[in-house]
Parts: structure tokens; C-alpha cells; sequence
């Protein structure tokens, strides 16, 4: 439980894809204007991630050293193909309106890099867990940069939720007259909320370093008197 605990924080917070490690910039930047298309690949990555840890780690001990990357890259475009084709069957209008980013989930390092890192060396379980954990990593960020995007730049939140849920509508957080604001629904909107995240977490990450270190500071004051 405790290796797992692990593998859940470093993906959800410590090793997080887009506040530390900096990945899946391309898909952040393009489909994070709405909180439901943000979402909605967030939980794509997410079904990817499981599905390749989970075939690689099972395949582990067959795959050939020397030709391991393309046989990664040729299960995890499978997989992505499986779940574009879904997406395109059975929720077609937004596929439409996230477009080429679903394919190109092939394409994205998070997924690479964690197959690579730590799959291809450890048991099922603990691949399924690191991968749900990463991508759901990516998938809080995603979606609160999202959020944040809509409602500073349109005033609206579940924009498009209707290509989901026809009965829904999305909310008018701000006033009907709210002019929006541009800025935050073109790329550079996603950059500087996404500095805002990345400025929020070394801060909360200096706090938690300064208490351990105050708190190893009381244990030993004893000993060393």
C-alpha cells in the first residue's frame, strides 16, 4: 500500500506532467479554451495510459531490447487508434472539436516516457496505478487550466456540454454582458495560467520543505544538547 500511495503522489503531484515535468504542451495549449474539451482528453490520455502500461508490462519479458521503442510506439498507436474510432463513434461532435489532438496522444511524451520508464520494468498492477496516476495528474491541471480559461475569457463553465450530455447547457458563471477577455482564450492564456500553477505548486513545495526541515530541527535539538 505504501508503493502505491507513492506511485499515486508522484504522478498526481510531484513528478506531475505538465507543473514539473513540463510535458503535453502541445494538447495544453490547443484544446484547453473549455473545461469539457479539456476534460475530454484528459480522460482520453488517461485511457491510453492505462491501456499501454498495462499491454507493455504484460509484454515485457517478449519485447527485444534493441527494438523496445517501436514496438512501444506500435501498441500505444493501436490503442490510440481504438480510442479515436470511439470517440468518432460514439461522441462524434467532439471529435470533431478536438480534432487531430486525439491521434496525436501517439505522439505525446507523457505517454513514451512513462511505457519507457517505468512499464516496461514493473508488474501490472503497479503499471495500471502509475498510469491512471499520471494521467490523472495531467488530467487535474488540464481541466483547471480549462476551467480558468472559459470562465476569464467567456464567462461561461461546460461550454459544449451539450456534445456530451444533449439535455445540459453550460453556466453563465459571469454577467450575460461580460465582453470576455481574448487574451485568455488564445495560447498565450494557457501559458500564463499555467506559470500561475507552476509558481503555485513551488511555493506550497517550499512551505513543505521549510516545515520538514523545522520539524527534523525539533527532533534533534534533544540529541544534540
Amino acid at each position: 500500500m505504501s508503493a502505491w500511495k507513492d506511485i499515486a503522489h508522484n504522478g498526481i503531484w510531484k513528478q506531475n506532467t505538465l507543473l514539473a515535468q513540463l510535458l503535453g504542451l502541445c494538447p495544453l495549449l490547443a484544446v484547453s479554451t473549455t473545461l469539457v474539451n479539456a476534460v475530454s482528453l484528459g480522460l482520453a490520455t488517461i485511457l491510453v495510459m492505462l491501456l499501454s502500461n498495462l499491454a507493455i508490462s504484460a509484454l515485457r519479458s517478449l519485447i527485444p531490447y534493441e527494438i523496445r521503442i517501436p514496438v512501444f510506439v506500435l501498441i500505444i498507436a493501436a490503442l490510440v487508434t481504438v480510442v479515436d474510432l470511439a470517440f468518432n463513434a460514439y461522441l462524434h461532435d467532439l471529435y470533431l472539436v478536438l480534432g487531430i489532438f486525439i491521434p496525436l496522444i501517439v505522439t505525446n511524451c507523457i505517454v513514451l516516457a512513462r511505457v519507457e520508464a517505468f512499464a516496461a520494468k514493473n508488474g501490472l498492477l503497479d503499471s495500471m496505478l502509475d498510469g491512471v496516476a499520471m494521467g490523472a495528474g495531467f488530467l487535474w491541471v488540464i481541466g483547471l487550466i480549462g476551467g480558468l480559461r472559459e470562465i476569464i475569457g467567456q464567462g461561461t463553465l461546460f461550454s459544449g456540454i451539450e456534445m456530451i450530455v444533449p439535455t445540459a447547457h453550460a453556466l453563465q458563471i459571469l454577467p450575460a454582458d461580460y465582453p470576455g477577455f481574448l487574451v485568455m482564450i488564445l495560447p498565450p492564456g494557457a501559458f500564463f495560467t499555467l506559470a500561475l500553477l507552476i509558481a503555485g505548486r513551488n511555493w506550497l513545495e517550499a512551505r513543505a520543505n521549510q516545515r520538514r526541515l523545522a520539524q527534523q530541527r525539533r527532533d534533534t535539538a534533544p540529541l544534540t544538547a
